[in-house]
């Protein structure tokens, strides 16, 4: 599949694809089991939440959404990549209540149902600017008010005050587009499109951060 963002990191080559929860792992230094439970456990999930994760990947984090709803909810993935998809219903396969859907997050769609919750984890930083605000709007149109948009990224950070192997590793992993969203106010940003009600979980010496948005 050719690229429609040439910069970006987050449309994934065929060897990442195929074993991205190992280049997590390995990315982080081994951190990212740790932390992406917190972050799981930091949504406050409640048993009914129907819960829509964009750019979902393997299902790695539906899997652990699941520890925390009933049968009788729904959790949708939604990713472009057939091994995303084929990981995807491998590790979910046997859980009626988790769906896979093949659909871009990064062009508008009607998936006619609104959610609880949406998630997005360290897929918004990797399009450009007004590619984003595409997918906040989607998100926007798809909760329910009181919903809440759920934003697991990278903080808010000025890279000069970051220790030098920090940047190092920073500037050699990431795509074109993250160095511009760490500059940016997602609070005013979100606010913009009509979410408030703001909640702030830090993780990995602050540099991560899930962002908490409500749809008011």
């Amino acid at each position: 599949m050719s690229k429609l963002y040439p910069d970006s990191g987050v449309e994934l080559s065929e060897f990442i694809s195929k074993h991205y929860d190992k280049v997590m792992n390995i990315a982080t230094l081994g951190y990212y089991r740790g932390f992406i439970k917190r972050a799981i456990k930091a949504l406050k999930i409640n048993p009914n939440d129907h819960i829509l994760d964009l750019g979902c990947g393997t299902g790695r984090n539906i899997l652990l959404m699941n520890q925390f709803i009933s049968s009788d909810s729904l959790m949708i993935g939604m990713d472009i990549s057939e091994n995303m998809e084929k990981q995807f219903n491998a590790n979910c396969g046997s859980f009626p209540n988790i769906k896979f859907l093949n659909q871009r997050i990064d062009q508008e769609f009607n998936l006619a149902q609104k959610f609880d919750k949406i998630f997005i984890s360290f897929v918004l930083h990797g399009f450009p600017n007004e590619i984003r605000k595409q997918i906040i709007d989607n998100a926007y149109e798809h909760l329910k008010i009181g919903g809440t948009f759920n934003i697991l990224d990278f903080a808010e950070f000025d890279m000069k005050e970051m220790p030098a192997y920090h940047r190092i590793i920073f500037k050699k992993i990431e795509c074109k587009y993250a160095f511009d969203f760490i500059e940016k106010d997602w609070k005013n940003i979100l606010n913009e499109h009509g979410f408030g009600g703001f909640k702030e979980d830090y993780f990995l010496k602050k540099y991560v951060r899930l962002l908490t948005a409500e749809k008011i």
